[in-house]
């Protein structure tokens, strides 16, 4: 059988939260890193969309936002109850909060990385508003472990790669910031094989290459 194939980019934080929801999901997978500069035919003859995550399942359909192919392979397995099958408010709350950070969160975090690239005295207004969102994951993480509960959920790893990208804007200001409980969470998510695993450099993936390479690893 063939096996789904991964379009992705190391670095992307919607690539990584897909590489992120298929290694959890325990999913066999064919991974091919690519180069935006120089996106492979095999993927354009998918979709001229040409953007990353690209999930191209072994029926030929395929998935190309990052959220749905989480939920897609979880679908398929959930060994650690991250969509919170046996809770339907906490799961309502945890598409809510994932809804935050993919609209109002990540618009102003896109606007504070410009602005501190470019020198812009419009900073503080974006990374203000990138904090309202952050003072409520404080306050979640001051009453249990994880965003939703004392096990980790969906929510906290579609936004883990978010909240990488904003620690790493202003790396020294974010070590002074007033958030130990996140800190800690986002350092615990390092510290863990699976995201080791993800985040592993790999040698960009060339047109006619055969050889897969799989997540679903012992760790």
């Amino acid at each position: 059988m063939t096996l789904p194939i991964l379009y992705t980019l190391r670095q992307c934080p919607y690539a990584i939260r897909a590489r992120l929801g298929l290694r959890l999901a325990e999913q066999e997978i064919d991974i091919r890193d690519i180069s935006l500069t120089d996106k492979p035919a095999e993927m354009l003859a998918i979709t001229p969309k040409g953007t990353v995550p690209l999930l191209v399942l072994s029926n030929g359909d395929y998935i190309d936002e990052s959220l749905s192919i989480m939920v897609w392979a979880l679908n398929q397995h959930d060994p650690h109850n991250l969509l919170l099958a046996d809770s339907t408010h906490l799961f309502t709350d945890m598409i809510n909060l994932i809804a935050r950070n993919d609209c109002k969160y990540i618009a102003a975090l896109e606007h504070y990385k410009a602005d501190i690239r470019y020198h812009n005295s419009d900073s503080m207004i974006y990374r203000n508003l990138c904090q309202s969102f952050l003072d409520d994951l404080e306050l979640r993480l001051n009453k249990h472990r994880f965003f939703m509960c004392d096990h980790p959920s969906l929510a906290d790893y579609a936004i883990l790669p978010f909240i990488r990208q904003f620690s790493h804007v202003e790396r020294q200001w974010f070590r002074h910031a007033p958030y130990p409980k996140l800190k800690a969470w986002l350092e615990q998510h390092y510290q863990d094989p699976i995201f080791s695993q993800v985040m592993k450099k790999k040698t960009l993936w060339q047109s006619g290459a055969s050889t897969p390479s799989s997540y679903y690893e012992t760790v």
